[in-house]
C-alpha cells in the first residue's frame, strides 16, 4: 500500500527554474519541478549536496528504524502536484554593475592601471576631498583574479565591466498542493516533521522567495490522484474563487502512460558545481473534488 506526503507550497513569490541554472532570461516553471521539491525536503533533513541519489534498497524489516533517509529515497517517490491557484507571472529587469562610481585611495595604491587612468584628474584636483576621482565602467564584481605584477595585491583581471543585464520571471501568490508517493508513511512522516522544523533555511526556487506558513499538511493512504480528489483547495487570505473549480493536476507516469510529456527535472545530483537531472514523465489533467473532501484545519498561511 502506498502513502502520500501533502506539503503545501505558497508565498508572496515563487520561481521553478528548470532550463538553465543562470541566463540572462531566467525563467520560471508554472509549477514546482521535483527537482526543487526534493531539493527542499532534503535541505530539511539536513542531508549534504554531496550525498548520492543511488537508489535505495526496498526497505525491510531489520532496517534501522528512525535512520535519516538517503536522497535516492526522495528521489524515487512519485511526485504529482496540483495548482490550487495558479498565481500571476511577474518579470522583474534586473541590471548589476557598470556605471560610474567613486575610487577610494586604496584602488589607486593596488591598482596601477586604474591609477594611470585617472593620472590626470589626480595631477589637476585641489581639495581635500577624495571622491570626485571616478573610474567609468569598473564596477561591478570582480573577475579573473590575480596578483597584481607591480604591487603583488590580488586584484581583477578586468578592468573595466560591462554591465550584467538579466530577465528574472515569478509567479506572484500561488498556492500548491505538492503529493509525493512512497511506500512507507513512516518515511513520508519525518520529512513532513523536518520541513516543519528544517534543519536548513528552505525556499520556493530561489533563496529571494521564501515559504509562508505551513509547508508539511499530513501524510494520507493511497495513491496521488486519490489524495487530490479528497482534499479541498488550499485555503488562501481573500479568496473570492469558486470552492467547486476543477484545479489543474501533473502526476509523475511511467513513459509508456499515453499522453504522457517528458520533462527535465528528475534529480540525479545536487553537488554545487555539477548538478545533474534526468527525465521523467508526466500527464495533466483536471481534478474534481469530492463533495466530502476533507477541510484544512489549523493551517498558518
Amino acid at each position: 500500500m502506498t502513502h502520500v506526503l501533502l506539503i503545501r507550497l505558497a508565498g508572496p513569490l515563487q520561481s521553478w527554474g528548470t532550463a538553465s541554472r543562470f541566463a540572462a532570461r531566467r525563467d520560471s516553471h508554472s509549477r514546482p519541478s521535483k527537482s526543487a521539491v526534493i531539493g527542499m525536503c532534503a535541505a530539511a533533513l539536513g542531508l549534504p549536496r554531496s550525498m548520492g541519489l543511488e537508489m535505495p534498497k526496498q526497505p525491510t524489516e531489520t532496517d534501522e528504524p528512525g535512520k535519516v533517509p538517503a536522497f535516492g529515497e526522495l528521489a524515487r517517490t512519485v511526485f504529482g502536484v496540483r495548482a490550487d491557484h495558479p498565481g500571476t507571472p511577474v518579470r522583474d529587469y534586473h541590471t548589476v554593475g557598470a556605471g560610474t562610481y567613486p575610487l577610494r585611495p586604496r584602488d589607486l595604491i593596488t591598482d596601477h592601471r586604474r591609477a594611470a587612468a585617472v593620472a590626470a584628474s589626480l595631477d589637476t584636483a585641489t581639495g581635500d576631498r577624495f571622491g570626485h576621482h571616478t573610474l567609468t565602467g569598473w564596477y561591478g564584481a570582480p573577475k579573473k583574479i590575480a596578483a597584481d605584477p607591480h604591487s603583488g595585491v590580488l586584484i581583477s583581471g578586468e578592468l573595466t565591466r560591462s554591465a550584467l543585464i538579466t530577465e528574472r520571471w515569478y509567479l506572484a501568490d500561488a498556492t500548491f498542493l505538492v503529493g509525493l508517493q512512497h511506500e512507507s508513511d513512516s518515511f513520508l512522516e519525518t520529512v513532513r516533521q523536518a520541513l516543519e522544523h528544517p534543519r536548513r533555511l528552505l525556499w520556493l526556487g530561489r533563496k529571494s522567495c521564501p515559504p509562508s506558513g505551513t509547508l508539511g499538511l499530513r501524510v494520507v493512504p493511497g495513491d496521488l490522484d486519490t489524495a487530490f480528489r479528497t482534499h479541498r483547495l488550499l485555503p488562501v487570505a481573500h479568496d473570492d474563487t469558486d470552492p467547486t473549480r476543477r484545479p489543474w493536476a501533473w502526476f509523475q507516469v511511467p513513459p509508456t502512460e499515453r499522453g504522457a510529456t517528458p520533462v527535465q527535472d528528475q534529480p540525479v545530483s545536487f553537488d554545487a558545481l555539477r548538478p545533474e537531472h534526468t527525465t521523467r514523465w508526466e500527464t495533466r489533467r483536471r481534478i474534481t473534488i469530492d463533495a466530502d473532501a476533507a477541510q484544512w484545519k489549523d493551517i498558518i498561511l
